[in-house]
Parts: C-alpha cells; sequence; structure tokens
C-alpha cells in the first residue's frame, strides 16, 4: 500500500468520499433548518424598523383628521422627498373608498377597511402581524421591494383612514447579506465538522480496512506461495471491533495454509503411492494393457476378461540348460540371485527391441513380439534378442558347489496368429494362447542347445534377411512332423 492511500484518503477510498457527502449534506441540512426561521425573524425586524417611520405618519395625519381638517388638506403636509422610505400614502374614508394620494398608492381595496384586520395573502406578512398589537394590515409586493401597511378604523370613529407604503429595497440588501452570511456560515461550519469526521474515520476505519485489504491480497500469493507473510493490519492493530477483525483473518489464515499444507502432503502421498501401483503395475502388465485394466476396473472385478486377438505376432521360449542339475547342490538365495541377474539381463534386452516379455516358468523365459502393440518386423526383433540372448549366455558364468558353468541356452521361435488378455479377478497376468504360443515352445523343446531354431512361418519371414539351415521335419507332439531350421547368426 502506498503512503498516498494513507495520508490522502478521501482521494483514494470510496468510502471516504461517500462518508464526506452523507456528514456534509446532514449537516447543511440540519444547520439549514435551523437558520431558516431566524432568517425570517431578522426580515420582521428588519421590517419593524420601517414601521417606525410609519407611525410618525400616522400620529400628525390622525391629529388633522381630529381637528376637522378638510379631506384635501390632510395630506398636504406630507413631503416625500427623493431617497425617503416613505414612498406614498393613500388617504380613505370610512367605507373605504380611496380620497387622496400621494406619491406611490399602497395597493389595498376598500375591503381592507371594511372590518378590521383581514387575512393577509401571505404566510410571511401574518406572521409579521402576530408579533403586533396594532390594527394594522401588512403586505409585501411580489418583488419586495414595497412594504404597505394599511390602519383601519378600529374603536376610533374616525371619518379617514390610512394606507402607507414603503421602500423595502434595504430590507432586501439586508436580507441579502444576512443570507450569504449564514450560507457562508453553514458551509464553514459543515466543511470544519466534516473535516474532522473524515480524519476521524480515516484513522479509525479507513487507515485499518485499507490495510486489511492489502494484507487479504496478500494472503491470496502467500496461500499460493506456501509463505508466511507479515500482515501490516496485526503491526498495530486497532482497539476496536477492526482490530479484533484482524485477529480473526490471522487466525484464519494461519488455519487454512495448514489445511492446505496437510492436503498436499496427502496429495503428495496418494500421488506417490499411486505412482507405485502404477509402476507396480507396469511391472506385470504391458502399459496398454494397464491402463485399459483401469479404465475397465469395474468389468474386471466382475470377472469380464480383457483379451484380443493378434493375427500375426512372434514368440520366443529359452530354457537354461541342466540348471536343475547344477543348482541342485545351490544355496536357493544364490539360486534366485542368479536367475534374477539371468532374467534381468533378458529383460533389458527385451526392453531395448520393444519386445514384451509375459512371464518366467521356472528356468524357462518367454517374450512375444507384436503385442500388445503392433510392430511391423516382430520377427526380424525377436530373433535380434535371441542373438543378444546367445551373446549374454556365452559371457555370463553359473557358480555352483561343484564348480563354475558356463550359461547354456535353448531357444525356439515361432510366428502366427495368438489371442493375447488378462484373466481372472486376482493376482492379473498378461498371456498369451493358440498354437503359435504352443509350437514356438515346442521349437525350443526340440531345439539344439547353444542354437536358434525357428519354425518355418519364421523363417518365411526372415529368410531374404538371415541365413539358416534347414532341419527338416522334426516329430511334433499334437502337430505330427513340421518343418524347423536354425539360424547361423550371420545376416545377408
Amino acid at each position: 500500500m502506498t503512503k498516498s492511500a494513507i495520508a490522502l484518503p478521501q482521494l483514494q477510498s470510496r468510502l471516504s468520499r461517500q462518508v464526506t457527502i452523507w456528514v456534509f449534506l446532514s449537516i447543511v441540512v440540519i444547520e439549514g433548518i435551523v437558520f431558516v426561521p431566524s432568517y425570517f425573524r431578522r426580515r420582521v425586524e428588519a421590517l419593524r424598523a420601517l414601521e417606525t417611520i410609519s407611525q410618525e405618519v400616522l400620529n400628525s395625519t390622525k391629529a388633522e383628521i381630529v381637528n376637522a381638517m378638510p379631506e384635501q388638506q390632510i395630506l398636504s403636509q406630507i413631503q416625500l422627498k427623493e431617497g425617503s422610505l416613505i414612498k406614498g400614502v393613500a388617504l380613505h374614508d370610512a367605507n373605504g373608498q380611496l380620497v387622496d394620494s400621494v406619491g406611490e398608492p399602497p395597493a389595498f381595496g376598500a375591503d381592507v377597511f371594511a372590518k378590521p384586520a383581514p387575512a393577509t395573502p401571505s404566510w410571511v406578512s401574518m406572521a409579521i402581524r402576530s408579533d403586533t398589537t396594532m390594527p394594522a394590515v401588512r403586505r409585501m409586493n411580489p418583488k419586495g421591494d414595497r412594504y404597505d401597511i394599511a390602519w383601519p378604523n378600529e374603536g376610533e370613529q374616525l371619518p379617514y383612514q390610512l394606507a402607507i407604503r414603503h421602500d423595502a429595497t434595504i430590507v432586501q440588501r439586508e436580507m441579502r447579506r444576512y443570507a450569504l452570511g449564514v450560507m457562508g456560515l453553514v458551509i464553514i461550519i459543515s466543511a470544519f465538522v466534516t473535516i474532522m469526521t473524515l480524519l476521524v474515520v480515516q484513522r479509525i476505519i479507513i487507515r485499518p480496512l485499507l490495510l486489511l485489504r492489502d494484507d487479504l491480497s496478500m494472503a491470496g500469493e502467500a496461500l499460493a506461495q506456501g509463505d508466511s507473510p507479515n500482515f501490516a493490519s496485526l503491526q498495530r492493530p486497532s482497539p476496536n471491533e477492526l482490530g479484533e477483525v484482524a485477529v480473526v483473518f490471522q487466525t484464519m489464515f494461519n488455519r487454512i495454509k495448514q489445511e492446505i499444507c496437510d492436503r498436499q502432503e496427502a496429495e503428495s502421498d496418494l500421488r506417490s503411492e499411486q505412482e507405485k501401483t502404477n509402476q507396480l503395475l507396469l511391472n506385470i502388465l504391458p502399459a496398454a494393457i494397464a491402463t485399459q485394466l483401469k479404465e475397465n476396473q469395474a468389468q474386471a472385478k466382475q470377472g469380464k476378461a480383457i483379451a484380443q486377438r493378434f493375427e500375426t505376432a512372434t514368440v520366443l521360449f529359452a530354457d537354461i540348460v541342466k540348471f536343475t542339475e547344477l543348482a541342485a547342490d545351490t544355496e536357493p538365495t544364490v539360486l534366485v540371485q542368479q536367475l534374477n541377474d539371468i532374467f534381468s539381463a533378458f529383460d533389458a534386452i527385451a526392453q531395448r527391441h520393444r519386445l514384451e516379455k509375459i512371464k518366467t516358468i521356472g528356468d524357462a523365459y518367454m517374450v512375444v513380439g507384436g503385442v500388445p502393440s503392433v510392430q511391423p518386423n516382430h520377427a526380424e526383433a525377436m530373433v535380434e534378442m535371441a542373438i543378444e540372448m546367445m551373446q549374454f549366455a556365452r559371457s555370463y558364468s553359473l557358480e555352483t558347489p561343484t564348480g563354475t558353468h558356463h550359461l547354456r541356452l535353448r531357444i525356439g521361435i515361432n510366428t502366427g496368429p495368438v489371442v493375447a488378455g488378462v484373466i481372472g479377478i486376482q493376482k492379473f497376468s498378461y498371456d498369451l494362447w493358440g498354437d503359435t504360443v504352443n509350437i514356438a515352445s515346442r521349437m525350443e523343446s526340440h531345439g539344439i542347445v547353444d542354437r536358434i531354431q525357428v519354425s518355418e512361418d519364421t523363417y518365411l519371414h526372415l529368410k531374404d534377411i538371415y541365413l539358416f539351415e534347414d532341419r527338416g521335419y522334426l516329430p511334433i507332439k499334437g502337430r505330427g512332423e513340421m518343418r524347423a531350421f536354425l539360424l547361423t547368426e550371420t545376416p545377408l
């Protein structure tokens, strides 16, 4: 938060502007209500000052009327000078009819003099009349520059009645100055109270709110980054409800942060377990089959098999020759470790040639090419694997109690259609079915030690790439005689 946001909240904070406007308007309205009656009282007082002059004219004229002066001479004594506050005098008979006038005649008709003190046309004139016991009728013209007073006969049986017009422009100017002074005073008072209110609101409300707002923004970024910021609203908390809100905010932030950390840790552990599970599953099943199995867990739990037919695939069987006799006197842990070394090397070769290991059966090893992912050169890749397996066997030695023996293999390969999939609901394993698998097994069992034997179908796929020796027809159990070939391991 910038310093200007704190130093000048009235320019930065919308809340400050709203408070300022409402406080200012409220004070103006209240002071206006108080000063309006005083304005009219002041106006009445100013008009009363004009009546003192009227009283002098009335008293002098009444004496002439009492002395029975002729009506043409009653007003002759009145001299209206330029600049005089008396602008005109009118003489009416007992019936209210105009007899004579001097200057500007007042705007009174016969009805005013017919009965005493009639209702005046404006509430201002009524207010003026209410303050005096004089039997007079007062009127202000629409422009406000003429003030007329009529004195009907009341109790005195005089033959004539008077009405006087006054120049009220001096009252207008005085009331204008008074109104401007009142307005200025109202504005000064309103501005002072508003500024003081604004300073107080800024200190006890606006500044803490701005700090809390910035802390809330900082809290969002801190939660995303896992940080623990120092919140400004807590450095000097307000000694009121806003300070309590800041403390509650800090508590809430710490709780949310802890929950997020716990959840992230739990999710991390869950991801780690899932990764371990996925890796374990991939060690058991091909990736495509593992994905399909996870997507169809409900079907797998119901015992529905996941199977697919492949029109062409190449299957390899490999067997360690005389391993059973060699392992008879070997400790089980040593035996298992040696098998693990051998089959781990075979696994690496299979992975390098994008072939799929199916299973090990005792000291036998089974692998397939072209399943479950289609591989156009699966037969060639399988032969390359068989060659590398033979090369590994020649370099590996079996340690037994009877001495050191070279690893010797018998490998059989066949190409043809297979069905591959996963069956059962427990201890899943990916397996192959079909005559192609059986013939590959027979190629291995009827093969020659340290040689790679292939069926006629595999030979037909690779005859243009590798050299083979024709073994002729071999008796195969369940299939009769089948033609077999031995790889010379020398490509064309």
